[in-house]
């Protein structure tokens, strides 16, 4: 037999979905309000206006609502639910015959709808968004000399001379400073008339307090019917060009597709580069729907008990105490595989396992 959803599952599937929207709508539009407020502080400097805070900020809505839908979703549940035990509506199903057991099966798939949607916009929508969104302010603040193109890395502008670097990253150094690297670099001068002067390749391009240093540089200098190439170790970069607004303009790792991720977790591994970076939010991916729909579950026996009686309040207050314990346990683990180096996949896999243990022992206590 093909199993069908029955009358009870849209019901208990419409319940769920109206308020985990609801409760989405205000934690995002909350975040967003948030975040346009922050902005006002740089509008009018440099070009930046109202207009450009605006449109970073919508664009950055799908990464936001990626973020906050676990948050939405164990909230928006407990409410959702809590609404239908306060009103017996859950007793009088389960004197039907329906199992919790049951009734948790029509919760997980309507949520798994939600979840669906989210994955693919976390791979698609969202950093495309993302990317549309740090184009307009990076172009806004530093007066259109800099975009950010998918493929081609940062690219720069100092006066007469055009950067492209692959890749880059922000290493700590002692002191508490911070060293930019940039990674693949090519310098391109251009002549008054349009023409290349010189190509310059350097392996690495780093930046800290003393200023910029080429390593590995091979320099083409084109003449008018000659070509002379120096190579050199390294040299010093005299140049004013601002490696803040180069770091922001290198992609990061959460906001990159799972393929862009396991494509840079490979390069690393094949040039002795820590990964782990890459690893934890590529991996954080993976285990997203998991993390959603245990985290629910593991909710779910509040449902048939404490939630019977009791107020919004209530639902809210175990809603957001369920969220940030899980938040706090993923957070704990994911700090212990940094820094203890095993393998992250144990350390996102261990938190809904916990989870769904705590919602079976529950099961059976409230069993009967």
């Amino acid at each position: 037999m093909i199993p069908r959803p029955m009358r009870f599952d849209y019901y208990l599937g419409r319940a769920v979905f109206g308020t985990v929207l609801l409760t989405w709508a205000v934690l995002v539009g909350l975040d967003v309000v948030m975040a346009f407020s922050g902005e006002f502080k740089d509008v009018g400097k440099n070009g930046y206006t109202l207009g450009h805070a605006a449109a970073w900020v919508l664009y950055t809505v799908p990464r936001r609502a990626y973020t906050f839908f676990p948050t939405a979703a164990v909230i928006g549940s407990l409410m959702g639910l809590g609404q239908l035990a306060a009103t017996s509506e859950l007793t009088a199903l389960r004197a039907l015959g329906l199992s919790r057991r049951r009734l948790s099966l029509s919760v997980a798939v309507a949520l798994s709808l939600l979840t669906g949607a989210m994955v693919v916009s976390g791979e698609t929508i969202a950093p495309w968004a993302q990317e549309r969104a740090d184009n307009i302010r990076m172009s806004a603040k530093r007066g259109g000399d800099m975009a950010v193109a998918r493929y081609a890395g940062v690219w720069a502008r100092e006066g007469d001379t055009f950067l492209n670097a692959q890749g880059g990253e922000e290493q700590l150094v002692e002191g508490g400073g911070t060293r930019l690297v940039l990674h693949d670099v090519r310098m391109y001068r251009i002549g008054p008339e349009g023409e290349i002067v010189s190509l310059t390749h350097a392996a690495t391009a780093e930046h800290d307090a003393s200023g910029w240093v080429l390593k590995q540089v091979r320099r083409d200098i084109f003449g008018e019917r000659s070509l002379t190439r120096e190579e050199v170790p390294s040299e010093k970069w005299d140049s004013q060009l601002d490696a803040a607004a180069l770091a922001t303009g290198i992609s990061r790792p959460r906001n990159l597709r799972a393929a862009d991720l396991r494509t840079s977790i490979e390069y690393r591994e094949r040039n002795g580069l820590d990964a782990r970076d890459y690893e934890d939010v590529y991996w954080s991916r993976w285990f997203y729907p998991v993390n959603v729909l245990a985290l629910c579950l593991a909710a779910v026996p509040f449902a048939f008990g404490s939630l019977r009686s009791g107020g919004m309040g209530k639902r809210l207050f175990l809603g957001i105490l369920f969220a940030l314990g899980f938040w706090l346990l993923q957070l704990f683990f994911g700090r212990m595989a940094g820094a203890l180096k095993f393998d992250y996949r144990v350390a996102y896999a261990l938190p809904p396992i916990l989870m769904l243990g705590i919602s079976a022992m529950l099961f059976r206590r409230k069993s009967g």
